[in-house]
């Protein structure tokens, strides 16, 4: 299977913003032949006066039929963990960031770590691009007939850290319902998050959860039992 690669790069001249795409295009694809590599120049720069109204050159590299493989499974993964490996490593690879890929099988559950020093560019805002990236692992796990299998994806300890924030939500929102005896409405959160929220008030007393909203809007209620 081929692909097409790209990279954009700036620099204060356009031979420097090539050089950099060049490398950036390595890096995803070491079998790159730099002959072969097209570049677009979107902005030529400009210098400026005394630094004033300087602005880069700005060139996209481009590299076609570059082979894309599957890496084969470790002896101690299964065909779908290796397929949740090689889906962070691209990406993570594809955003530029820095990190060592972990995989752990459970029963039912493949959870994939990634650890490094700055991963707030894989978690996102609110967590949105760590669960676009467990989304799109579950569909592929779906896909290959998986269904049953969960998919976890993790950076830095942020889903552990998540869940304490969002247990801690709850309760204050259970406090508040058998405080007040109205019904409290908490922020939009996905799928994953919703059932840490329903889990942790199951057994609280005097409250009852539910959700209401459209995706990718739906929110938890808490309200007297």
């Amino acid at each position: 299977m081929t692909a097409t690669l790209t990279a954009e790069a700036t620099g204060e001249t356009v031979a420097e913003a090539k050089a950099k795409a060049l490398q950036e295009l390595e890096r995803s694809a070491a079998s790159i032949d730099p002959e072969t590599v097209e570049y677009q120049v979107v902005s030529e720069g400009k210098r400026g006066l005394l630094g004033v109204g300087y602005a880069p050159a700005r060139v996209v590299a481009s590299a076609a039929g570059i082979a894309r493989t599957t890496a084969p499974p470790r002896d101690d993964e299964s065909d779908t963990a290796a397929h949740v490996r090689e889906l962070l490593e691209n990406v993570t690879s594809a955003i530029g960031v820095d990190c060592t890929v972990e995989i752990e099988e459970h029963e039912g559950v493949i959870v994939g770590r990634c650890d490094g020093d700055d991963l707030g560019l894989l978690i996102g805002r609110h967590g949105q691009t760590i669960d676009a990236i467990q989304l799109l692992a579950n569909a592929i796990a779906g896909h290959e007939g998986e269904a049953r299998t969960e998919i976890v994806i993790d950076a830095a300890g942020y889903r552990d850290r998540r869940r304490q924030t969002l247990e801690a939500t709850a309760l204050r929102a259970a406090d508040d319902v058998i405080r007040t005896g109205t019904t409290v409405s908490l922020e939009a959160m996905s799928a994953a998050e919703r059932k840490v929220v329903h889990e942790r008030l199951k057994d609280v007393d005097g409250v009852l959860t539910g959700s209401e909203g459209v995706e990718p809007y739906r929110y938890v209620i808490v309200e007297p039992a």
